[in-house]
């Protein structure tokens, strides 16, 4: 049974366990965590009664489990999946749909690398996380695909280090330092970097992106740097970003991941000044995959929807940036085969209703009352 407080149920869409969900129109597109299941496409014109359009199906040794549209153009990854090595026939990267008409997308272009881990898409360039050849861990990339069918790369930025190929030497162990997703704000990128924490990047010159800042707060703090998300208005006078870790791959004996507002007014200072956690999870221990993932991307208002993993979502009012409180939760039930709910990712749509796509299995379709 679900558990709801200022949320209420609106609708549920069976189907396999996903790693993200976008909504275009009254379309949905959920990315999957498994193969065979790449991409589900699902007709929510109806959110009581959500119904199945299409299915991009993908090999077994490709992992595609985040998925971007804008204006009839689908973006998916492709990258092996954990904690494999990718075969001979391996094919990384990043594709391309025309999702024109919905029941039947159509792979129109292939970007080809070592693989794609996340990315964001604006229309006009993709933001992206490239794992290339000659790099340490996935680096910061900006594709232009103003022709869709022919996508060209703009500019790159790496973390110093990470360019094995040039001479560069990690200080760090591993790939323990590389490019999670980055967002972009203006003439800005927010760019997570995992356990490097997050840095920003100046994107004027698109061509050549440069280092404004960053910081990094693991260690001491034990879970890898998941989203940093730009507010898109000033809090009590403030420039804040939201950064949320990701309650996995915990260094040492951590606590579970949880959300950091970061002050950065002066973007060459970036400021930790407060923080969120779901009450009683700083109690004991607790397994991986109980604590923070990620916030809702398309920032609405103060109330910011955050899937938390075992806590399923939860609405985090900013307005006063030194005391985020939740003022509104919604746990699915358990799916079948799972000892726990697992959500992973959540969105809006043009009418407000939220959409919650579990590791697992199912996408509970919900609005805020």
């Amino acid at each position: 049974m679900a558990h709801a407080s200022g949320l209420r149920s609106v609708g549920y869409f069976d189907c396999p366990g996903g790693g993200q969900v976008v909504v275009s129109g009254t379309t949905a597109y959920v990315a999957h965590m498994k193969a065979p299941h790449g991409t589900t496409v699902v007709d929510v014109s109806d959110p009581a009664h959500p119904r199945k359009l299409a299915e991009v199906t993908i090999p077994a040794d490709i992992h595609s489990h985040k998925v971007r549209v804008v204006d009839d153009v689908m973006l998916v990854n492709r990258e092996a999946p954990p904690r494999s090595q990718p075969g001979p026939e391996f094919r990384g990267g990043l594709g391309i749909f025309d999702v024109s008409h919905p029941d039947r997308p159509r792979e129109i272009a292939f970007w080809r690398c070592q693989g794609v881990h996340r990315f964001t898409f604006d229309g006009r360039y993709a933001y992206l996380s490239p794992d290339l050849e000659g790099y340490r861990g996935n680096i910061v990339m900006i594709l232009d695909l103003k022709d869709p069918t022919r996508p060209e790369e703009v500019g790159r930025w790496w973390m110093p280090g990470q360019w094995i190929a040039g001479g560069e030497t990690p200080t760090w162990q591993g790939r323990a330092h590389r490019c999670h997703h980055p967002i972009r704000r203006g003439h800005r990128l927010y760019v997570s970097y995992w356990h490097g924490g997050f840095v920003i990047l100046d994107i004027e010159d698109m061509a050549k992106p440069r280092f404004v800042s960053g910081l990094d707060w693991s260690p001491p703090f034990g879970c890898p740097t998941h989203t940093a998300l730009p507010i898109p208005f000033p809090l009590h006078d403030r420039q804040i970003l939201l950064v949320a870790d990701e309650d996995v791959m915990r260094v040492g004996s951590a606590t579970p991941a949880f959300l950091w507002i970061v002050d950065i007014t002066d973007e060459r200072r970036p400021m930790p000044f407060a923080s969120f956690q779901v009450d009683g999870l700083d109690a004991g221990p607790s397994p991986e995959f109980t604590g923070c993932h990620q916030p809702c991307e398309e920032v609405r208002g103060t109330e910011i929807p955050v899937a938390w993993f075992a806590h399923g979502l939860r609405m985090v009012d900013i307005a006063n940036p030194h005391a985020p409180r939740e003022v509104a939760s919604f746990l699915p039930p358990v799916p079948e085969g799972a000892d726990r709910v697992c959500s992973n990712d959540v969105c809006y749509d043009s009418r407000g209703l939220m959409y919650l796509i579990d590791r697992t299995r199912g996408l509970h379709i919900v609005e805020r009352v």
